[in-house]
C-alpha cells in the first residue's frame, strides 16, 4: 500500500523526537538524515535485490555471474559487509544493524557501516555521512542511539516500490524545515525558506537540458527546485546539470542526500570555501561557467579579500563583508550566451560606499544588473532584516527594451504572516514575478499592473542612477518604499540612542525636582 506523505513525516519526526533527551534540537540533522539516507539505501538495495532474485529465479548463474548481473542490470550501488572473515562478519545494512540494537557497540556498528558504504561507492557517496561524531557514546548514548533507529524503523520501507520520490524527498524537505523553524540560526544557515527559493528560482526560468550552479549551495534546496519547477511544467527536470559548493562538510553531505532522494542524479557537490578555494573550473584555471547561477550567501560575512583575482572586476570587496565578492564570483560564472544569476542580499549592497561602490559603479557601466526586488522583512530563519533580489544577465545578452536601465520591484509588502516569519504565498510570488516581467512605457512605469495589490515597479534609465551617485536603494526610485526600505538595524540603533538620551534627560529632571524639593516621581 502506498504510504501518504503525512504518515512518513509524522513517524519521522517521532524518530527524530527521540533525541530531545540527549542533545538539543539545533544538532538532529546531523543524527536524523545520515539515518534516514541508510534506511533509504538499504530499503532500495533490498527491493532491487529481490527484483533480481524474482526475475533469475531457476537460472543457472554462477556466484560471479549472478553479481555482475545484479549489478549491471538491478543495483547502482553496493551495500558491502562490515568486519569480513571474521564472526562479526555482517551487511552493513539497515536490517541487519537494527537486529544488533541491544548489544553494547552499537554506535561503533553504524559508523563502521556508513564507512562501508562510503568506501564501496566512492562516486557516489564520498563522505557522504559527514564526520558522524554523533557515533560515539560520549556524544549519543547508545539506548538513545538505538530507540532512534526502532522509532525510524516505522516509517515504511522506503524504496520507489512503496512510495514516490516526491513523497520521499518531500519528506527530507519537510524535516529540513521542521529543523529550521525550531532551531533558528543554525538550521537558517543552510535552509532558505522554500517560497524564496521558488521566487528566484521562477525569476532565472530554468530549461531543458541547461546547467545550474549554486555556489553556497547549504542543502541543495536551489538546485532541486530548478528541477522541480520543469517538472511541474511538464518538462525534463532529470536533464538539468546541478553543481553545487558547500564550505560545511556536514551541510554538503545534507545536500547530496536530498538529491539522491529526489531521484536526481546527474549533480556534483564539491566542498569547499567558493571565494578562496572555486572547485568548479576549466582547464585553464579560470571559474567554470553556467547557465543558471543562484545563491543565498551568507550576510556581512568577513573574508580574507583577494589579491589577485580576475573575478574582482571594479576592484576587490572589503574585508568586513563578502557580499559583493560572492556577486563578483556569480558574475565571473555566467555563461556568455545563455548566463543569468540571482542572489539574494541585505538592502546594504545597494547603497553602501567605499570599495563597495567602486564595484557597484562598475556592474552597472558594464549593463549586467537587470532587476532589484526588494523583499519583505523577516522571511528568514536567522535574520528578520528586509533583503533584495538582485538580477544579472551576461553582458549584452538582456532585452533590448531593458538595456541601459535597471528594474526596481518593491514587493516589501506582499506577504502573509506566519507563526514565527513572514511567508510568500503562491500569488505573492506570481505577482512579482508579474512584476519584474513587466513591459514599460516611455516614462518607465508599468503597463500591465494594474490591480496588482502590494507591488510596485518602475524602469529607471542609466542616466538616472547615475545623477544618483550610482545609489540603488529603492527608496530613491519607488518613492512609497522609502520609509520601508530603511535598514532594520539602523532603526534599531537610532532606537537605542533616543531611549539613551531619553533616559539621561530623566535623570536630570529628577535631580532637578528632588533639588527643589518636589518628591513623588518614580526613578
Amino acid at each position: 500500500m502506498a504510504v501518504t506523505q503525512q504518515e512518513i513525516e509524522n513517524r519521522l519526526w517521532d524518530a527524530a523526537d527521540e533525541l530531545r533527551v540527549a542533545m538539543p534540537e539545533a544538532q538532529y540533522s546531523s543524527v536524523v538524515f545520515p539515518l534516514m539516507f541508510w534506511k533509504y539505501l538499504s530499503d532500495t538495495w533490498e527491493y532491487r535485490r529481490h527484483e533480481f532474485q524474482a526475475e533469475n529465479q531457476g537460472l543457472d548463474y554462477s556466484a560471479e555471474e549472478a553479481h555482475e548481473i545484479e549489478y549491471r542490470d538491478y543495483q547502482s550501488f553496493d551495500i558491502p559487509f562490515i568486519h569480513p572473515g571474521t564472526v562479526q562478519e555482517r551487511r552493513a545494512s539497515w536490517a541487519s544493524i537494527l537486529a544488533t540494537v541491544t548489544r553494547p557497540g552499537l554506535g561503533q556498528r553504524v559508523r563502521a557501516s556508513l564507512q562501508a558504504i562510503e568506501t564501496a561507492n566512492p562516486d557516489k557517496f564520498s563522505r557522504i555521512f559527514g564526520a558522524m561524531t554523533w557515533t560515539s557514546d560520549e556524544v549519543l548514548p547508545g539506548d538513545v542511539l538505538a530507540a532512534v533507529m526502532q522509532a525510524m524503523d516505522r516509517v515504511p520501507k522506503m524504496h520507489e516500490g512503496n512510495m514516490s520520490y516526491d513523497v520521499l524527498g518531500g519528506a527530507y524537505e519537510y524535516l529540513l524545515k521542521r529543523f529550521s523553524d525550531g532551531s533558528g540560526t543554525r538550521a537558517g544557515q543552510f535552509f532558505t525558506p522554500r517560497e524564496v527559493v521558488e521566487l528566484l528560482v521562477e525569476i532565472l526560468d530554468p530549461q531543458n537540458r541547461e546547467s545550474v550552479y549554486d555556489p553556497t549551495c547549504g542543502s541543495g534546496g536551489m538546485l532541486i527546485a530548478s528541477a522541480n519547477l520543469l517538472k511541474a511544467r511538464d518538462k525534463l527536470g532529470y536533464t538539468l546539470k546541478l553543481h553545487g559548493q558547500e564550505a560545511v562538510p556536514d551541510t554538503a553531505g545534507v545536500a547530496r542526500m536530498n538529491l539522491f532522494m529526489h531521484n536526481l542524479a546527474d549533480f556534483k557537490v564539491e566542498v569547499g570555501d567558493t571565494l578562496k578555494d572555486p572547485r568548479f573550473k576549466k582547464q585553464d584555471g579560470s571559474v567554470e561557467q553556467f547557465d543558471v547561477i543562484l545563491a543565498n550567501p551568507p550576510y556581512g560575512m568577513k573574508w580574507k579579500p583577494w589579491t589577485k583575482d580576475p573575478r574582482a572586476i571594479g576592484g576587490v570587496a572589503p574585508q568586513s563583508t563578502a557580499d559583493w565578492a560572492f556577486v563578483q564570483h556569480m558574475i565571473a560564472s555566467m555563461g556568455p550566451k545563455e548566463g543569468r544569476a540571482g542572489v539574494v542580499l541585505p538592502h546594504g549592497v545597494l547603497f553602501r560606499g567605499g570599495q563597495e561602490a567602486a564595484i557597484r559603479q562598475r556592474v552597472l557601466d558594464d549593463d549586467l544588473l537587470e532587476a532589484v526586488i526588494g523583499l519583505p522583512a523577516n522571511l528568514f530563519y536567522n535574520t528578520s532584516i528586509p533583503t533584495a533580489i538582485l538580477v544579472f544577465r551576461a553582458s549584452g545578452t538582456k532585452d533590448p527594451e531593458q538595456q541601459g536601465g535597471v528594474v526596481f520591484v518593491d514587493a516589501s509588502r506582499r506577504f502573509s504572516k506566519a507563526k514565527n516569519r513572514n511567508i510568500l504565498t503562491d500569488a505573492d510570488i506570481a505577482a512579482v514575478v508579474g512584476a519584474y516581467r513587466a513591459k514599460f512605457d516611455a516614462d518607465g512605469n508599468p503597463v500591465d499592473l494594474d490591480g496588482v495589490v502590494g507591488l510596485a515597479a518602475r524602469f529607471v534609465p542609466f542616466t538616472e542612477i547615475v545623477a544618483n551617485g550610482y545609489d540603488l536603494n529603492i527608496g530613491r526610485y519607488i518613492k512609497q518604499a522609502a520609509a520601508e526600505q530603511e535598514d532594520l538595524g539602523t532603526l534599531i540603533d537610532a532606537y537605542n540612542i533616543a531611549r539613551a538620551e531619553r533616559q539621561k534627560a530623566e535623570k536630570r529632571m529628577l535631580a532637578a525636582l528632588s533639588a527643589a524639593g518636589i518628591e513623588g516621581f518614580d526613578e
